[in-house]
């Protein structure tokens, strides 16, 4: 039988990186968080160097000392989570940078790392990770003194260009950084789609190197193909998988493929999924399984030896609609398959 594979193209990687590099008024970091959204991240992260990423973003202290391991010595990595407990060695082995998120991560990295580099990383309005205004009032002075390699924040709504809380978020952050001289970031994927005023000095593209929305131009990126184990003829009033989900309304033939959700195929897809076979459509019938998912293969002239799920016909967003959830968890889900990735376009 054949392996179920999940291809991924890095030339059509490597080519998304390059476009929002193009359009960021400065430089373009990359974001490889996540083993690189579900895709690997040494082979990825390799990819995007030698393209001439310099500054990657990774959200432990773990995953920047795999970096590390990955790039060697030169790439500057950042850590979303700043410096947690117990993450001296790492810092200092792997020459992490944490982007320090409140005053006590800002002591403790002093203390434990006495000058080792460090970022900044505010809260304009997000509520979720960095220093409010009154921490950074509080600790301002000391850390432009020792001069942070970046001062970031992140935007709640960049995915929706328009958004009010954009514009607030970009006016809070010009109120806590303006005449700084680090280098400043704000924009990731969807801040380096909208108006410049929103790169600052460094972006930070993720999902839209992945082949991901909000960048529509994306190449995609991923291709997944799973084999089909057995094909059988369903009769009019005979039932697919468990809990008689689908009821055949007419002669049908029914593949099982090898994948579900114990592969991260996000099991409230199925009403609303389709595989793919030549370009012809193949809806999925019943329930995803753990293992199994049952794919009508009526309209092929012969039973098929794979289906595409994601592909040319087919992306992460689409997927994502048919969930009910967005492209980021699509592809991180896929890290968890059983599956044979194949590299191409390195």
């Amino acid at each position: 039988m054949a392996e179920a594979e999940l291809h991924i193209d890095l030339g059509a990687l490597v080519a998304n990186w390059r476009a929002l590099s193009d359009r960021s008024a400065g430089e373009a970091g990359a974001v490889v968080k996540a083993d690189a959204y579900g895709l690997g991240l040494a082979p990825v992260a390799q990819a995007l160097a030698e393209a001439g990423a310099r500054r990657f973003f990774v959200a432990l202290a773990e995953e920047g000392a795999a970096l590390r391991a990955a790039l060697g010595a030169g790439p500057e990595i950042f850590v979303f989570g700043g410096h947690m407990a117990g993450d001296a060695g790492l810092i200092r082995d792997a020459a992490l940078v944490p982007l320090l998120n409140s005053p006590e991560q800002m002591a403790r990295h002093l203390e434990a790392a006495p000058g080792a580099p460090f970022g900044i990383q505010l809260d304009s309005g997000m509520n979720r990770l960095g220093m409010e205004p009154a921490d950074w009032a509080a600790v301002k002075g000391r850390a432009l003194d020792l001069g942070p390699r970046l001062v970031m924040s992140h935007l709640a709504c960049a995915d929706e260009s328009g958004h009010p809380m954009n514009a607030r978020q970009l006016a809070t952050f010009r109120q806590m950084t303006d005449g700084i001289e680090a280098p400043r970031s704000l924009g990731a994927t969807g801040g380096v789609l909208m108006d410049p005023a929103y790169h600052f000095d460094l972006t930070r593209p993720g999902i839209g190197v992945y082949g991901g929305l909000p960048f529509a131009e994306a190449r995609p990126v991923v291709t997944l193909r799973l084999p089909v184990i057995q094909t059988r003829q369903v009769a009019v009033g005979e039932s697919v998988g468990y809990g008689m989900a689908w009821i055949a309304q007419e002669p049908t033939r029914i593949a099982t493929v090898s994948g579900g959700y114990g592969d991260g195929l996000i099991r409230a897809m199925a009403p609303r999924l389709s595989f793919h076979h030549a370009g012809t459509p193949c809806p999925v019938r019943g329930r995803i399984s753990m293992d199994l998912i049952g794919v009508d293969v009526t309209a092929l002239p012969e039973p098929p030896e794979t289906l595409e799920l994601l592909g040319a016909h087919q992306r992460v967003d689409d997927l994502a609609e048919a969930a009910g959830t967005i492209g980021y968890e699509i592809l991180t889900s896929l890290a968890n398959g059983r599956y044979a990735r194949r590299y191409s376009g390195a």
